[in-house]
């Protein structure tokens, strides 16, 4: 893979409630849900074959920007999401992000 993180686009499908990029036959995405002005980050998946580029990142770093525009809290649920917030502060810092709820019991 020749592209680096700076040229991935990062697309929002708000109407499958995830951010996604598309690159080299291979999709990454962030799984997401909105509720009561909270966005909550769900999930994080990056196939093998684009790992070590940033794209994770990437895909964080949009839904703080969606965040920011649309004054949500985020919620990082995804334990790479709150790991990548907790390892950049700056970024981090730039929105309201609830650490504290904890996600919801699953059956």
């Amino acid at each position: 893979m020749s592209t680096s993180a700076n040229e991935i686009d990062v697309v929002d499908v708000p109407a499958e409630s995830r951010f996604v990029v598309h690159l080299d036959g291979y999709e990454a995405e962030l799984v997401y849900a909105v509720h009561d002005n909270r966005l909550l980050l769900l999930h994080t998946e990056v196939p093998d074959e684009l790992g070590g580029h940033g794209i994770g990142g990437r895909l964080v770093t949009a839904a703080v920007a969606r965040a920011q525009t649309e004054n949500l809290t985020v919620v990082p649920w995804c334990p790479f999401a709150r790991r990548w917030l907790r390892d950049h502060p700056d970024v981090a810092a730039s929105v309201s992000i609830d650490w504290k709820s904890p996600p919801p019991p699953t059956n």
